[in-house]
């Protein structure tokens, strides 16, 4: 979101690394540790007290994460209250933003002047090495286009994972998932020795940070973790056959003059051939999309509240929040308290969406299903369609 901020505002988006951040942080318990080898005490003394934290304890993390935060707020910042690895600030009506991940620190803001003198203040506390703009953050390449967007794509960790699977020299595939194939799971049938787990958890880590594309199809082989069988082995492999073919596509931010925040909810009815369960999507049959909703709406108002809370720091008003449905059955419920014969067996968790709806809190509107984006969330789609919804998803191509 930052990022899509920063182009959305033309901000610059710096980046610093602090130099073996944790050994910054102060012990507040006692942890003693062997006296290293080569080192001479005096006295009859074989252990040491640690005063401050190094890599490898358990509490090294925390302790840091403390003592940058500590520092932070004493230079004036102060952390999100939506998301406490966000800081701002604001310096003569002008933001500062710094974002924190362990050791890597974004900063960027509407004052050119703010970012050095926040980088500046850093640098006394922590030894930082300063790489300037952001190009290439938590495995994650930010790549600026021609056409003045930013592109976010993974092309090197696509590449690592062919490889690590033996998939480097695979034909490429139109779309993730084979329509033309049922998976079942199997519990009489002995586990084939392949790296399964080990390939659903790359693709999973590809697929929640910047390609939601893969989603569903991701979501569909981890349902076999347990036995998996060659056909769901084969499944997997499809996956990365699509992506041999889409190494260098990415989520895409375009320049606007509008912050516009829409979300797009839907459900598969039913779609688990095996228990009959339904999948539910959003990208930010009743019963499913009711509850797919109400997960949309969750996820929804707490993306919209940290937007707010950005845009509030930039002098700028924030957007509504707008959820788009596919089903009309659906979007009636939501306005009409009613509890009638075929809805009442609904958890009542499930009915916070009225409130919301009733509040102004979220807008529900139509959207027919052609154009409903969360449509490749919850089901596999043949090649052309894949395609139409990957793009409109802002999924694009990065080039040189």
């Amino acid at each position: 979101m930052v990022i899509a901020i920063t182009k959305y505002f033309d901000w610059p988006l710096d980046q610093l690394d602090v130099v073996t951040a944790f050994l910054y942080g102060v012990m507040k318990e006692k942890v003693y540790c062997v006296t290293p080898e080569g080192v001479e005490m005096d006295g009859d003394f074989d252990c040491l007290e640690l005063v401050k934290a190094i890599y490898g304890l358990k509490q090294a993390s925390r302790v840091w994460n403390e003592t940058f935060d500590e520092f932070v707020c004493f230079i004036g910042f102060e952390v999100s209250a939506f998301d406490p690895c966000l800081y701002i600030k604001i310096v003569d009506g002008h933001c500062v933003l710094v974002l924190v991940y362990v050791d890597d620190v974004l900063v960027t803001g509407s004052s050119l002047e703010s970012i050095a003198q926040t980088k500046a203040d850093l640098k006394t506390r922590f030894e930082m090495t300063d790489s300037g703009k952001c190009t290439f953050v938590l495995g994650i390449e930010v790549v600026d286009e021609s056409d003045g967007s930013v592109t976010m794509c993974q092309r090197r960790y696509v590449n690592d994972i062919l490889e690590r699977f033996g998939m480097d020299e695979c034909k490429a595939t139109a779309s993730p998932v084979d329509l033309s194939t049922r998976l079942v799971a199997s519990s009489e049938a002995a586990k084939i020795d392949v790296p399964f787990l080990e390939a659903v958890g790359a693709l999973m880590h590809l697929m929640t940070a910047t390609r939601p594309d893969i989603a569903y199809a991701v979501g569909y082989v981890s349902r076999f973790m347990e036995n998996p069988q060659q056909e769901h082995w084969t499944a997997v492999k499809r996956i990365f056959r699509y992506l041999q073919g889409t190494k260098s596509h990415g989520l895409r931010f375009q320049p606007s003059d509008k912050i516009d925040f829409r979300g797009y909810s839907d459900a598969n009815w039913a779609g688990d051939y095996a228990d009959r369960k339904s999948t539910s999507g959003y990208a930010f049959v009743l019963l499913a999309e009711y509850i797919a909703l109400s997960l949309a709406i969750q996820e929804g108002k707490w993306v919209h509240r940290l937007l707010c809370e950005i845009l509030a720091a930039a002098n700028e008003p924030g957007p509504d929040l707008v959820i788009r449905e596919d089903n009309q059955s659906c979007i009636k419920m939501t306005k009409n308290p009613v509890n009638h014969g075929r809805a009442k067996h609904i958890d009542i968790k499930y009915h916070h969406i009225r409130d919301e709806v009733k509040r102004g809190e979220v807008k529900l509107k139509y959207c027919e299903t052609a154009v409903m984006l969360a449509d490749i969330m919850t089901k596999g789609l043949h090649g052309p369609r894949h395609k139409e919804m990957t793009t409109a998803l802002g999924i694009r191509e990065h080039s040189d």
